[in-house]
């Protein structure tokens, strides 16, 4: 019997989402999940890993928590060298430049995501870092 959506985790959730296209795995513990696909910044290989959005208007919103870890995930270290990315939102594949929420913009869309996601204020209280917002605005298509 294959595993429920909330039991995805990780290289799992991805394979899943992507042979789905997002009919399994978008839907996890109540929230919505997009794949964030990166470039290594030092291997140069595209790295995908699947998180909790919303949206806010035409932009989604993630956060870099890391579960409250002292250091950034590496998606978001990746974002830093190269904010330039890759989401996909169900079956919908999309490029998109990333930047970092700041002052009451953050304040705001970090509210938005704790109502989601609780435990975020959760993990903030475990670590000394302000846990990045991170805002995906979609690219433009180059011709």
């Amino acid at each position: 019997m294959p595993a429920s959506d909330d039991s995805l985790f990780g290289p799992e959730h991805v394979q899943v989402y992507r042979e789905t296209a997002g009919e399994r795995g978008y839907h996890w513990r109540g929230t919505t999940i997009l794949l964030l696909t990166t470039q290594g910044r030092r291997s140069g290989e595209p790295k995908t890993t699947p998180l909790i959005h919303r949206t806010d208007g035409d932009r989604w919103v993630i956060v870099a928590s890391k579960g409250g870890a002292p250091d950034n995930p590496s998606w978001f270290e990746n974002l830093l060298a190269n904010p330039d990315a890759e989401i996909q939102v169900e079956g919908a594949h999309i490029p998109i430049h990333a930047t970092i929420a700041a002052g009451d913009e953050r304040s705001r869309l970090w509210s938005l995501m704790v109502e989601v996601w609780p435990a975020y204020d959760d993990y903030q209280s475990k670590t000394d870092r302000e846990i990045p917002v991170v805002v995906l605005t979609r690219r433009q298509s180059i011709p």
